[in-house]
């Protein structure tokens, strides 16, 4: 089956040899087969309500490695990770690349995390920490994750992210992503005030498209310094048919998304490759028939198991060092 791959297209892409290639993925509920008493995981444990086996466990490994083997990433954000357990046993079944794992346990009551996998033998990691995420409410939601990087002899800070979902209604769930913004964008702040040229990326699952408020508010200030303003190298894909990283009532949206600091824009230090944001868009990752045909091929469907990858697309980037 002929492989297609939504690249921006442009005719003066860099080609660069010394490049990093960036991404992320909402895996979809990767699970272990273990209750943990802690969390509302049950329902992916032996013996619960969606009667996973261990050959069920292995196929989701099998086609997560598949998706990590597709992206080929120097650098890779996922969101939807119960522990470090199911990472390890993930880098094990994905042989192309010796991953190292950044990983925090996070409040979420599903016990769902963000991780970061790297290749150690492209860049270091310098720090990294969990961003606590507590609401007005004083409820805990999923962490941020922060991480420090060096490649090229440049510094690159990345932040992975998976604001909250729906689940539970719209209107309540937009104040929550209102405060997960303004908490990003007062770290993103604090970097930027330091040093105005930083390069920063972030990552993640934002549940919502890159015109929605939460989003708008989180990549600029009308009266403040511009370059302390934040691009969206998703915005070029609006609108256009049948694109996107998630379909919600057959509408196509772009909630997985790419947003950087005004320094990886410049001409100096590292640099964003021009035509290189990506959604990784195979005909295997989409329904091909019936009522949900062009969805993203799930692997659960509620309890039902269809077999798929996850109900998101994955999205990359490339950068270039100097």
């Amino acid at each position: 089956m002929k492989k297609l791959l939504l690249t921006l297209l442009c005719p003066l892409l860099l080609v660069a040899s010394d490049t990093l290639t960036v991404a992320f993925w909402n895996v979809e509920n990767l699970f272990d087969l273990e209750d943990d008493p802690r969390k509302n995981d049950e329902e992916f444990a032996l013996g619960g309500k969606k009667d996973v086996t261990q050959k069920i466990y292995d196929l989701k490994l099998e086609h997560c490695a598949e998706v990590l083997a597709d992206l080929d990433a120097d650098i890779v954000g996922l969101c939807e990770v119960e522990n470090r357990f199911v990472l390890e046993e993930l880098n094990k079944e994905f042989t192309g690349r010796n991953y190292n794992i950044v990983h925090y346990e996070s409040p979420d009551r599903r016990g769902i995390d963000c991780a970061l996998l790297y290749d150690p033998e492209v860049l270091t990691v310098l720090d990294s920490k969990a961003i606590a995420n507590r609401l007005s409410s004083g409820k805990l939601t999923r962490d941020i994750l922060y991480a420090i990087c060096e490649f090229g002899g440049e510094k690159l800070h990345i932040f992975v992210n998976h604001w909250p979902s729906n689940y539970g209604g719209k209107e309540q769930a937009i104040p929550k992503r209102a405060e997960t913004s303004i908490l990003l964008r007062k770290h993103i702040m604090d970097i930027l005030t330091g040093d105005p040229s930083a390069e920063i990326v972030i990552i993640g699952d934002l549940n919502e498209e890159p015109l929605d408020d939460n989003v708008q508010s989180l990549l600029s200030r009308r009266s403040e310094n511009p370059a302390f303003r934040l691009q969206n190298l998703m915005i070029p894909f609006i609108s256009k048919p049948n694109v996107g990283t998630y379909v919600y009532r057959g509408e196509d949206e772009i909630i997985d998304q790419i947003i950087v600091s005004r320094g990886l824009m410049q001409e100096e230090g590292l640099i964003v490759v021009e035509g290189s944001t990506a959604i990784l868009d195979m005909p295997k990752y989409r329904q091909q028939s019936g009522n949900y045909r062009h969805y993203p091929y799930r692997f659960w469907a509620g309890n039902k198991l269809l077999g798929g990858y996850s109900d998101h697309l994955a999205v990359k980037v490339s950068i270039t060092a100097p």
